[in-house]
């Protein structure tokens, strides 16, 4: 018998999905936010140059092959690549008005398969393309903050900048020092990391790392003028919603294209303190992969990692309807036809007893069964029953 691969998992009649989908993309919509459907099968130098050749992701974790014409493809291990790729194509950037997008697909990523996380899994995600001002950046926030209390998710917000190309580059060279003073006591991971991309050091889980990067200095003592004041404002903006958060001066999100703004949301029913959700700007990712200079932020929540946090009812719905003659079905069919612009209706196309019937309707959660047998036929009508 052939089986679904590792980490692949098959979705059927999963009410919790469904609920997460159409509670984020009403939330979106209500946002301003237009849909938004790109390839699975990208070109490897999408992610190699936007994700970065020194994540997990690029190094490790691609699902990379040759095609049969000769193209290094993958597919998509993150959502914004994709999207901001097919904002330059369609020339977007070039119109110099805001475009705000939201996705929902699969995403893929070889990785050790555990609880909430899949080789193939999916996103929600939204992008805000051509607004600088960090009020974008708690928008997007809000946003996110807006879904999870939607779907009766509880949450710890982090947040934390990056800086900008005024000021991360002399924070990264004091990173760089004291990195090459511990680097002995480090992880493998990190050494590599302190020539490639020094400030991902701040995101090791190994805890032997983690003690001594406490101690690192953080970029949030070391912003520019606009920096600091832009991060005084997200704060202040976020406290004026009612929208709690912490400051984590480690929290640096796994990817290359970030910079200023960045967050993550957490959940403790799920771990200690496991990721839901991240994101954050990166006003170079459009520039970097050969559009016009364009600000952007987004993020994106990971729906298997909150699938077991969300509740989705159980509360009977629709009408089931059957016949217990062959020659009834004919016309339940045409009563269905008209009453699906109103509400749910299912057909039962084979022949019942009025207890099997029933005993259907029951088990398949329907509100309502209408029946028809001979006699109710030559009425034209229906026995119901309500559920």
């Amino acid at each position: 018998m052939i089986k679904a691969l590792r980490g692949m998992k098959d979705i059927i009649e999963d009410k919790r999905f469904l609920k997460i989908f159409d509670t984020a993309r009403e939330i979106a919509q209500n946002y301003g936010y237009e849909y938004i459907e790109t390839p699975i099968l990208e070109e490897t130098a999408l992610f190699k140059r936007s994700v970065g050749e020194s994540s997990d992701i690029v190094n490790k974790e691609m699902y990379q092959f040759i095609d049969k014409g000769g193209n290094d493809v993958c597919l998509r291990p993150e959502g914004t690549a994709g999207v901001v790729r097919s904002f330059i194509e369609h020339k977007f950037d070039r119109q110099q008005t805001p475009k705000r997008f939201w996705y929902f697909g699969p995403m893929f990523r070889y990785e050790r398969p555990q609880k909430g996380r899949l080789r193939e899994f999916h996103q929600f995600g939204i992008e805000s393309f051509g607004e600088a001002s960090v009020y974008e950046d708690i928008n997007v926030i809000a946003m996110a903050a807006d879904i999870f209390d939607a779907l009766g998710i509880d949450y710890i917000l982090k947040i934390n900048s990056l800086g900008c190309p005024t000021c991360m580059p002399k924070y990264r060279d004091k990173l760089v020092e004291f990195l090459n003073e511990h680097k002995n006591n480090l992880c493998e991971d990190c050494q590599r990391r302190i020539s490639q991309n020094p400030i991902r050091t701040l995101d090791c889980k190994v805890e032997s790392c983690q003690a001594i990067l406490k101690d690192a200095p953080k970029i949030t003592d070391n912003l520019c003028e606009n920096c600091q004041s832009d991060f005084e404002k997200l704060k202040k903006g976020l406290e004026n919603l009612g929208i709690e958060y912490e400051v984590d001066k480690n929290l640096v999100r796994g990817l290359d294209y970030y910079t200023k703004t960045t967050f993550e949301f957490v959940s403790n029913e799920i771990g200690a303190q496991s990721a839901i959700a991240g994101g954050g700007r990166y006003d170079r990712l459009v520039e970097f992969l050969g559009g016009k200079p364009t600000p952007g932020v987004g993020f994106a929540i990971g729906v298997e990692r909150i699938l077991d946090l969300v509740k989705a009812e159980d509360k009977r719905s629709g009408i089931y309807m059957g016949a217990m003659i062959e020659e009834a079905i004919p016309f339940i069919q045409k009563k269905a036809k008209e009453l699906r612009n109103q509400e749910k209706v299912f057909v039962e196309t084979k022949p019942k007893s009025l207890k099997a019937h029933l005993k259907a309707a029951d088990k398949g959660n329907f509100k309502k069964a209408m029946i028809v047998g001979e006699d109710e036929l030559k009425k034209g009508e229906f026995f119901e029953k309500e559920l």
